[in-house]
């Protein structure tokens, strides 16, 4: 297969067969085969090798995982009958067989599948969201915690606008509300979500991650102009799905939005934040609602949305001048580079007769010696630094991708380890990552080892919901190479503690910010009554 088109593999859910028959799909359910329709119409036309596969179970993805030769895995499964969450665990199992994944990462999908999880971390963040409780299965509405009305009832962990209509805005607590509670209960068997209502304009920002950068695209708004008085202004189920209901004929959707300067600025900067805030990757969406004073709150985060025709990301990527097949393909390429494989764009390619990129991949047991003896031929640690870095490496040999330690090495010409670093989230913290190892053999420096080693790892890190990496070395005049690299790359000493690792050895600390700013939307225009 050729290196620069890496071959793809298409999973999707399909219905399934149990017990009681044929598994009955809903439309929301049946919307993923036109998108996987689309992604394998679009990969043809960019010459990359690919199959589609459908099943009903997270069981059934590991025997295929295992089976596939594919490099990377276009992750179209948002849910599975049995378990709808079981479908975050997908990215971690592609991860696990050694394979990138379009789209988010699982820790993003399990939070973002529930939006109480969801706005615990907006607010967490200080971003505007509605207020909100939940009530548990069989409980009612607590009236000493709820918010000031009205309120929007909602599942709190479905998608799609499933369990969303006219009945679930009520305007203030009461038999309206109770039976609204009860049935979410009853129908979806699981807590609902009772959040303050905003009434006011409802807005979609759609963000992109590619060529190494993070875009907010042309912001929509979804209007309801034609609705009669006193129908509830919201993108229900039969808006996002049912043609022939009101509803989807008469919300269209306007982009970009008719927004002041300031308002696109914060709407932009808030999308932004929330991406980083539920750590996501790939591809996403954020609803916003305008409050009475015009200032946006945060309603979702939809990671991984609907990338359908008529839906709401598809629009966004028009608007911005970027076709459908470019979108699969950096989504390929971007998947391809964080799982350590090659740059995320051609254009991050080097030019012909420049310094080749390194090969990055998982430590595995055969590196193991290579690595503890160029570690200690290095000449800048002690025996028992070296021993820290065996049970580091040994740790991350045994327990793999799901363990605390990331392991990678770089190879050389003959495939061997030349280079490793190993990372792995702070204990106590949110989204701090130490990087806790990076050696290059003495043979292969100044081949540009140690600097993709690091960007591999900060990629990973911010993948994994990362946002700041750590890293601490020695402030003896034998590590000034090594701290001038960690500047070169774009760390800045954070703190330096005197006398640390010995009398008049000191510990030097560098961070990173891993996250990258948002960029400007493309202006463009349009008109349509489409799927969100």
């Amino acid at each position: 297969m050729k290196h620069d088109r890496p071959a793809v593999l298409i999973l999707h859910r399909a219905p399934s067969e149990g017990a009681g028959g044929p598994e009955v799909w809903r439309e929301s359910d049946a919307g993923v085969l036109e998108e996987a329709k689309n992604v394998a119409a679009a990969l043809a036309r960019r010459g990359f090798a690919h199959r589609t596969v459908g099943m009903g179970r997270l069981a059934d993805v590991p025997g295929i995982l295992a089976a596939a030769p594919e490099e990377v895995i276009f992750n179209l499964v948002e849910s599975f009958a049995s378990c709808p969450s079981d479908a975050g665990a997908v990215p971690s199992l592609a991860r696990a067989f050694g394979k990138g994944c379009t789209g988010a990462g699982s820790p993003c999908l399990v939070v973002a599948q529930d939006k109480w999880q969801t706005k615990a971390l907006l607010r967490a963040a200080g971003l505007p969201c509605p207020a909100a409780v939940v009530v548990p299965v069989g409980e009612k509405a607590p009236a000493g915690r709820l918010p000031v009305g009205p309120y929007i009832v909602k599942p709190v962990s479905l998608d799609a606008s499933e369990g969303i209509d006219a009945s679930s805005v009520v305007p203030q607590a009461g038999r309206a509300l109770a039976r609204a509670v009860a049935r979410v209960h009853r129908e979806f068997g699981q807590p609902a979500l009772v959040e303050q209502y905003i009434a006011g304009r409802e807005l979609n920002a759609s963000v992109l991650a590619r060529g190494g950068r993070v875009d907010v695209l042309p912001i929509a708004e979804i209007r309801f102009s034609s609705f009669p008085p006193g129908k509830p202004h919201i993108v229900d189920y039969a808006a996002k799905w049912l043609p022939e209901s009101f509803e989807y004929r008469h919300t269209p959707r306007v982009i970009p939005a008719c927004l002041t300067a300031g308002q696109t600025r914060t709407v932009q900067r808030l999308a932004r934040a929330a991406w980083d805030a539920v750590g996501c990757s790939g591809y996403a969406r954020v609803d916003f609602r305008l409050d009475a004073r015009g200032r946006p709150t945060i309603l979702e985060v939809n990671a991984n949305p609907d990338t359908g025709d008529d839906a709401g990301f598809a629009a966004a990527l028009e608007a911005a001048g970027i076709s459908f097949e470019e979108f699969v393909e950096s989504a390929v390429r971007d998947a391809y580079a964080r799982a350590g494989r090659r740059p995320a764009s051609r254009a991050a390619r080097k030019p012909k007769g420049s310094r080749p990129v390194p090969r990055i991949r998982w430590a595995e047991p055969r590196d193991r010696e290579g690595v503890l003896a160029f570690v200690a031929q290095s000449g800048f640690f002690r025996a028992d630094e070296v021993a820290v870095a065996q049970e580091l490496l040994d740790d991350a040999l045994a327990k793999g991708p799901g363990g605390h330690y990331q392991s990678f090495v770089a190879e050389n010409d003959a495939g061997a380890a030349a280079g490793w670093v190993c990372f792995g989230p702070t204990p106590c913290t949110i989204g701090t990552f130490d990087i806790y190892w990076i050696v290059v053999a003495p043979g292969a420096q100044r081949r540009g080892l140690g600097a993709a080693l690091m960007t591999l790892a900060e990629g990973r890190i911010a993948d994994g919901g990362g946002r700041l990496a750590v890293v601490e070395t020695s402030g003896r005049p034998i590590y000034d190479p090594t701290r001038q690299f960690y500047l070169k790359i774009g760390y800045r000493e954070a703190a330096r503690i005197a006398d640390f690792y010995s009398v008049g050895d000191p510990k030097v600390v560098y961070t990173k910010c891993v996250w990258r700013p948002c960029h400007s939307a493309i202006p463009g225009f349009s008109v349509n009554r489409k799927r969100w």
